[in-house]
């Protein structure tokens, strides 16, 4: 496995700019175009590089609530639930935590409507949750897509 300050400074520039040509990142890294190719080929063969893709501002696309749950499953039931829950569409990222048998959920909605059916249709009818517990976003201050060098 080869990771080294050049690749990392490939990764920094393509964390800015994905859309980023060969051609430019290789001017900005002293490198030839096919170099740099094929270096960012070995990175997404090594799963350093996982995808390319785009970000979003969920708010300006008409997902206007913005909602954290810590959601405590019965541990026979956490596979199933979270699968579930991962293949919502409204489910924006969900994690497995430490302690008890926790998920830590983001959700995506319209509105507060849309939240309350989410809660009520797809939390509380599911088999083997125990616990729900939500935070709703005021006001976002950062927000991190993947691993900054």
């Amino acid at each position: 496995m080869r990771y080294d300050d050049t690749d990392k400074k490939l990764l920094e520039i393509l964390s800015e700019d994905g859309r980023i040509s060969y051609v430019d990142l290789a001017e900005k890294v002293g490198l030839s175009r096919v170099a740099v190719k094929d270096r960012i080929n070995s990175l997404k063969e090594q799963g350093i590089i996982e995808k390319f893709s785009v970000v979003i501002n969920s708010e300006k696309a008409g997902k206007k609530v913005s909602a954290f749950f810590e959601v405590d499953v019965e541990p026979q039931h956490m596979q199933e639930v979270a699968q579930n829950l991962a293949d919502n569409p409204s489910v924006a990222s969900i994690y497995q935590m430490t302690g008890p048998s926790t998920l830590h959920m983001h959700v995506l909605v319209e509105d507060f409507r849309m939240l309350e059916a989410f809660i009520n249709n797809e939390l509380y009818a599911v088999d083997g949750i125990t616990r729900v517990e939500s935070s709703v976003i005021l006001k976002r201050f950062k927000s991190r897509t993947g691993y900054k060098l």
